[in-house]
């Protein structure tokens, strides 16, 4: 079976997904490796991933699943905030939307990824205003715990999952 591997990372992380899911596959049935294009379309079966953008996926991988017809779509991603199934779950219960009824979802995947620094960034100045929302410390912790991430345990999850 031809695959394809469709992504597309703002911070490397879903990049790093991507490379991994190739690694696990290997290269030789992979007709196409990249950023969103018609040339992936070709292929049996379809690994897209996407980063998350205010809990959907971006906006280029969006318009790239309308353009899927029959093929089997695995849908992978990565997310600043959560570490939650529940919360990964809604996310990649949105991203499903873009699918057309065609397409057979084959499986998912996601875990958090780092978020650059320059949120942390924002955040401190943020916490510097005494009227600051009262979730902002959770929301320095999350961005903490995620600079590790996707590690060595979200990439063995994310091998079984593409090996089911």
């Amino acid at each position: 079976m031809k695959y394809a591997i469709v992504y597309s990372s703002k911070t490397g992380n879903t990049k790093c997904l991507a490379e991994k899911i190739q690694s696990v596959l290997g290269s030789q049935d992979c007709i196409y490796f990249g950023e969103p294009s018609a040339r992936a379309l070709e292929a049996d079966r379809i690994y897209v991933g996407f980063w998350t953008d205010k809990g959907n996926c971006d906006s280029q991988i969006a318009e790239f699943l309308k353009s899927v017809s029959n093929q089997q779509v695995f849908l992978f991603g990565t997310a600043g905030f959560g570490g939650t199934p529940s919360y990964f779950e809604s996310i990649l219960n949105r991203v499903r939307d873009y699918l057309p009824n065609e397409a057979k979802l084959v499986g998912t995947f996601m875990c958090q990824g780092k978020m650059p620094m320059s949120v942390r960034a924002r955040y401190e100045k943020m916490m510097e205003s005494p009227e600051h929302a009262p979730n902002l410390p959770m929301m320095i912790e999350n961005f903490d715990r995620a600079l590790s991430h996707p590690d060595q345990e979200d990439l063995a999850a994310l091998e079984q999952a593409v090996k089911k």
